[in-house]
């Protein structure tokens, strides 16, 4: 125990109309809730928005944890979240504790928590919950001035730091990078661990033990003098049973199980434990400027990545730890709506990175190996998918309406080539899938959900990086919204899309969509009536191949009469869109 370090647990909030307070405040427990030395531990969550209720809300989130912290030690609870814990049926480690006394105080326990969300849903109601962009920094130690930190049964538990850093409106603040070298300042004032644990407001420790497998890393004498982080896999507690939104995000934590051959993972925003000493801008490895780029990195809205390109650029590697049992767990979005939002805000990060001299084809390869380099242009270039996408949505469809053939015959050798490159590719991602364990539909949801952001995040993202170039736009930050209503939530969990999300989205889908079921059907009348199936196959197949891969939106467009569907309006001006695509490509084929 005595040698174990120091930790941090660094938690940030934004906006409290996106994040509710609960589900913050019960992230902020649960890291109290760690199973480390009370001593060593020290939890600071950044308030974005400086709110008064979020301030409030923490100092009740401390009163309770002065119960529930103790509860979870003596009884070894494996949930370290309350709002988890109590949605459960565990009763101790494997079930063993099965006494009167336990029985008791959790009763207590879960009566407490109760009164703790009642009192918080108060605090909500009663105050004005707005994001302060104007107010002075505010720094405070949650604490009872009477115990000085210890509970009534004489137990310490870790120390609770709220702060919300000084906000003007001229001023760049930078985004969640500032804010967390915000708090490693502070920190480093208050407590200076050298190691740091990085947390989403929404995702939770659930498996108390984290900290210290994390340190049978950091304490590798092998891999310790060059570990810069240990990278846990996000993984979210309200995914459905089919994950028709791809919420789990399969195919990314697959390839960090492949980065660990490298330097190691990617930071991904949430749940790593990170060296100080690796924020601190110092090269151990690497020759050059020992003070540049200090902290988390700026120029771009996606910190994690930058972050962690910067350091694997200075020599330092990562480690990527996914433990049979989760030890956090989030809440994934479940509207189309948000998952587009996110899909291109992050979008817009790796643009920026791409874009910069820091880009990982010129700037990476000086700096690291080349395998490694081409990892990182993986994520910075391959928003640009939608232009062939595009291309591949519109050209050929256009042309079978046309009757101009794109495609070899047949009876030609090189089909044999078209058909195994196709082919090849879908088997190869089904593979995947199964060697995860995922059912064939998991590819079915990818290649849905790859589509629609590629045709609407990837392409708004390409378009407002340029106009940041050119000085018509400035960088935003959008939290994501986690605040979801039941019909939602229903509808989700029934495996159904909820389409409700702004014409800037849906107006291009649903005018592809239609497009392409249109191509078909006039496509194929004219195959039929021309018998040139020889020319004309794979032209055909491929709009065939879109409207029943993407059959939800033809649900939402017609079929549907839930709230979740698609709006009759964005449905009119798609047919309409689509009308003018088909009647000039008629009318061409007429000449």
């Amino acid at each position: 125990m005595k040698k174990l370090p120091s930790i941090d647990v660094f938690i940030c909030t934004a906006d409290p109309n996106k994040e509710p307070c609960v589900k913050v405040m019960n992230t902020v427990i649960s890291a109290l809730a760690l199973d480390y030395p009370p001593d060593k531990l020290h939890v600071y969550l950044s308030d974005d928005a400086g709110s008064i209720a979020t301030f409030q809300a923490i100092k009740q989130a401390w009163k309770f944890s002065k119960l529930w912290v103790p509860f979870c030690r003596k009884y070894k609870v494996k949930i370290a979240c309350p709002e988890a814990y109590f949605m459960t049926d565990e009763s101790g480690p494997d079930g063993e504790f099965q006494s009167n006394e336990f029985i008791v105080e959790k009763k207590e326990i879960k009566k407490r928590y109760a009164e703790f969300k009642e009192i918080v849903a108060k605090i909500i109601a009663d105050k004005s919950i707005s994001v302060s962009k104007d107010h002075p920094p505010i720094i405070e130690v949650i604490d009872d001035a009477n115990d000085n930190g210890i509970d009534s049964d004489q137990r310490e538990i870790p120390l609770l730091v709220y702060v919300a850093r000084e906000k003007r409106p001229t001023h760049p603040h930078n985004f969640k990078a500032g804010a967390l070298n915000v708090l490693l300042r502070v920190s480093a004032m208050i407590s200076n661990s050298p190691y740091i644990l990085v947390l989403d407001c929404d995702m939770y420790c659930y498996d108390p033990s984290s900290a210290r497998q994390a340190m049978c890393f950091h304490f590798d004498q092998e891999l310790s003098p060059k570990l810069g982080f240990v990278q846990f896999p996000q993984k979210f507690y309200n995914i459905n049973e089919t994950d028709i939104n791809d919420g789990q995000q399969r195919s990314v934590w697959s390839k960090w199980e492949g980065l660990d051959g490298f330097m190691g993972p990617i930071l991904s925003g949430t749940c790593f434990y990170i060296k100080r000493e690796a924020l601190r801008g110092t090269q151990r490895f690497r020759e050059g400027n020992a003070n540049s780029h200090v902290g988390f990195r700026y120029i771009s809205v996606v910190e994690d990545y930058f972050t962690s390109f910067n350091l694997h650029c200075k020599g330092w590697i990562s480690v990527y730890l996914n433990p049979s049992r989760p030890c956090f767990l989030g809440e994934t979005p479940i509207s189309l709506n948000e998952i587009l939002v996110q899909q291109m805000r992050w979008s817009v990060g790796f643009y920026q990175v791409a874009l910069s001299r820091f880009s990982p084809l010129i700037y990476g390869p000086l700096r690291m190996s080349i395998p490694q380099s081409m990892c990182y242009a993986d994520f910075a270039y391959s928003q640009l998918y939608f232009v062939s996408l595009y291309l591949l949505t519109l050209i050929p469809q256009l042309c079978l309406i046309s009757g101009v053939s794109l495609y070899p015959e047949v009876s030609s050798p090189l089909f044999v080539g078209f058909s195994f490159v196709f082919l090849s590719a879908q088997l190869k991602h089904v593979q995947e899938a199964f060697s995860t364990r995922h059912p064939i539909r998991t590819w079915s949801n990818e290649q849905r959900m790859w589509m629609m952001k590629s045709l609407t995040s990837y392409l708004f993202a390409a378009l407002e990086v340029v106009m940041e170039k050119f000085g018509l736009t400035k960088a935003r930050f959008l939290p994501t919204n986690k605040v979801v209503d039941d019909e939602q939530v229903k509808r989700y969990q029934m495996g159904v899309y909820d389409f409700q999300a702004p014409a800037l989205f849906m107006v291009p889908l649903c005018s592809l969509y239609i497009l392409n079921v249109a191509s078909f059907i006039i496509g194929f009348g004219r195959i039929l009536q021309t018998r040139k199936w020889n020319q004309m196959l794979i032209q055909a197949f491929i709009p065939l191949f879109t409207t029943i891969l993407h059959f939800p939106l033809l649900e939402g467009m017609v079929l549907r009469k839930d709230k979740g569907r698609v709006s009759p309006s964005i449905s009119l001006l798609s047919a309409v869109i689509s009308i003018i695509f088909v009647s000039f490509a008629s009318l061409v084929n007429y000449y």
